[in-house]
C-alpha cells in the first residue's frame, strides 16, 4: 500500500451550497424531531422561547466563528483557535470531548435510523439496519469531500422540505381548514396551565437539550479550510444559516404547541408526528417517520465529518497520535475516519442491548455539555483574538462579528448559564459526571505529558 504523504492538503471541493446544508444537517437531526418531545414536556410552550434563546446563542457563536474562519480557514478551526487564543491544554481538552462527544452521539443516531426501518420492515432487525446505514456513512466519509457535501445538501433538503410542510398544515389545522375542528385561537396555547405551565425558571433548565439541538452548526468552521472561497463562503453561510435556523426551529416550534397539548409530548415518537396525527392526519405521521429517519442518517454524517476532521486536528497539533494526521489521495483524513467509524461501530453493538428513553435522554444532556464547551471556547477564542490585534489589523479583517465584544461575552456567559443549570435537574445533571471528566482528563494528560518533555529537556 503506498504510504500517505502528510503534505497533502485538505480538499477545497465545498461549496457554498454544500456548507450551508451541512450546517442544516448537522443541527436537525432526530434530537430535534425526537428530543423536542423532551422540551415541551417540560417547559409547555414556554419552550419557544427557549429556542429563541437558543437562536440568539446560535447567532453570537456563528458570528465569532465566521470572523475567526475567515481570517484564518485552516484545519481544525475551533481546535486550532482555541489552542492559539486560550491554551493548547485546554484546546487538547475541547478537541477530544469533542470528538468523544459524537462518536457517541452518532450510533445513537444510527441505532435510531435502524429502529425506524425495522418499524416498515419488521423482517429485518434494527440490528443489521443499523450496519447498512454504518457502511453507507463509512463510504460516503472515505469518499472525496464533495460527494459527502452533495449527499449531505439532499438529505438535509428533505428535513426543510418536511418542516415546511409542516408548517403548512399546523396554520391550516389551525384555522379549522383541515383536521375536522374549529378556529383554535388560543385554546391549545393556553390550555393545561397557560403559557408557563411550570414557570419561566423550566425554560433555562431545558436549555442543555436545546444546544444540542442547535449543536453541529460550529461544523461549517471545520469545513472552512475544504471550501473553495472561505473569504466569499463563509460569511454568506452564516448570515443565511442565522436566518434559517431560527426560522425552521422556532415558527415550526410556536405552530406545535398551537395545536398540540403540551402534557401529550414525550419522547417515544416525533412529537412533530403526534401533532399531525392527533387531527387525523395519519398519512403525515408516516412521512414524519421517514423524515425522522432522514434525519439521523444526515446528523450522523455531519456528525462523523465533525469527529474526524477534530481528530484530524488533534493529530496535527501533536495532541494525538500523528497517523491520525495523514490524509489519503483525495484529501481526506482517511486514518481519523477509520478511528472513528471503528469507535461508532462499537457504540452500535452497546446501544443494542439498551434503548431506554433515560439512556436517550442523557446521551442528548452529555452532547449538550461538550457542545456548549465548544462553542463557548469560538467565542472566548474570538474575544482574544480580536483583542490582539491592532487597530489597522482588525479594519483589515473581511469579516467582523457585529456588535463587538457584548456579541461575544453574551455567547459565552449565556451558555455558562445553561450549564450551570444542568446541576438543578435530575435527569440531566449525571451528564456532568462523564462530561466534566471527559473535558478534564486531556487536559490533564497534556499538562503532565508537556512536563515530561520539560524534564528530559532540562536534563
Amino acid at each position: 500500500m503506498e504510504q500517505m504523504d502528510t503534505s497533502r492538503q485538505l480538499n477545497r471541493g465545498l461549496k457554498s451550497r454544500h456548507l450551508q446544508m451541512i450546517a442544516l444537517g448537522g443541527i436537525i437531526g432526530s434530537g430535534y424531531f425526537l428530543g423536542s418531545g423532551y422540551v415541551v414536556g417540560k417547559a409547555g410552550p414556554a419552550s419557544v422561547l427557549a429556542y429563541l434563546l437558543g437562536g440568539l446563542i446560535v447567532y453570537a457563536v456563528m458570528v465569532c466563528l465566521g470572523e475567526l474562519a475567515v481570517a484564518r480557514p485552516i484545519a481544525g478551526s475551533f481546535i486550532s483557535y482555541t489552542r492559539d487564543y486560550i491554551s493548547p491544554a485546554w484546546a487538547c481538552g475541547v478537541g477530544w470531548c469533542y470528538w468523544l462527544t459524537w462518536v457517541t452521539y452518532v450510533p445513537s443516531e444510527m441505532i435510531a435510523a435502524g429502529i425506524i426501518m425495522n418499524s416498515f420492515f419488521p423482517a429485518v432487525s434494527a440490528m443489521w439496519w443499523a450496519v447498512l446505514f454504518g457502511l453507507a456513512i463509512t463510504f460516503i466519509n472515505l469518499s472525496e469531500v464533495n460527494l459527502f457535501g452533495e449527499m449531505e445538501f439532499w438529505l438535509a433538503l428533505i428535513k426543510i422540505v418536511a418542516l415546511l410542510a409542516f408548517c403548512l398544515l399546523a396554520i391550516m389545522i389551525f384555522f379549522g381548514i383541515i383536521g375536522g375542528g374549529d378556529y383554535l385561537g388560543t385554546s391549545v396555547l393556553l390550555s393545561s396551565g397557560g403559557f408557563a405551565p411550570e414557570g419561566y425558571w423550566i425554560v433555562l433548565l431545558t436549555m442543555v437539550i436545546i444546544l444540542v439541538n442547535f449543536q453541529g452548526s460550529e461544523i461549517i468552521g471545520l469545513a472552512a479550510a475544504e471550501s473553495k472561497d472561505p473569504a466569499k463562503c463563509i460569511p454568506a453561510t452564516i448570515r443565511q444559516i442565522t436566518v434559517r435556523i431560527i426560522s425552521l426551529y422556532i415558527i415550526p416550534m410556536l405552530l406545535l404547541v398551537t395545536i398540540f397539548p403540551w402534557d401529550k409530548a414525550n419522547l417515544e415518537k416525533s412529537i412533530f408526528a403526534a401533532a399531525l396525527q392527533a387531527y387525523g392526519l395519519e398519512w403525515a405521521g408516516a412521512i414524519f417517520s421517514f423524515v425522522v429517519l432522514t434525519a439521523a442518517i444526515s446528523c450522523s454524517n455531519s456528525g462523523l465529518y465533525g469527529c474526524t476532521r477534530a481528530m484530524y486536528a488533534l493529530a496535527q497539533e501533536k495532541m494525538a497520535p500523528e497517523f491520525l494526521g495523514r490524509l489519503n489521495k483525495q484529501g481526506v483524513p482517511q486514518n481519523a475516519t477509520a478511528l472513528s467509524i471503528g469507535v461508532c461501530w462499537l457504540g452500535i453493538l452497546l446501544y443494542t442491548f439498551d434503548q431506554d428513553q433515560s439512556i436517550y435522554t442523557y446521551l442528548l444532556a452529555l452532547s449538550g455539555f461538550t457542545g456548549a464547551i465548544a462553542w463557548i471556547s469560538i467565542c472566548w477564542s474570538q474575544y482574544n483574538f480580536r483583542k490582539q490585534l491592532s487597530p489597522d489589523e482588525e479594519h483589515q479583517l473581511q469579516y467582523k462579528a457585529p456588535f463587538f465584544p457584548y456579541i461575544t461575552q453574551f455567547g459565552i456567559w449565556a451558555q455558562l448559564a445553561c450549564l450551570v443549570c444542568v446541576a438543578f435537574t435530575a435527569e440531566l445533571r449525571t451528564s456532568l459526571y462523564l462530561g466534566v471528566p471527559l473535558l478534564v482528563l486531556p487536559i490533564a494528560i497534556y499538562w503532565w505529558t508537556a512536563l515530561r518533555k520539560e524534564a528530559v529537556t532540562e536534563s
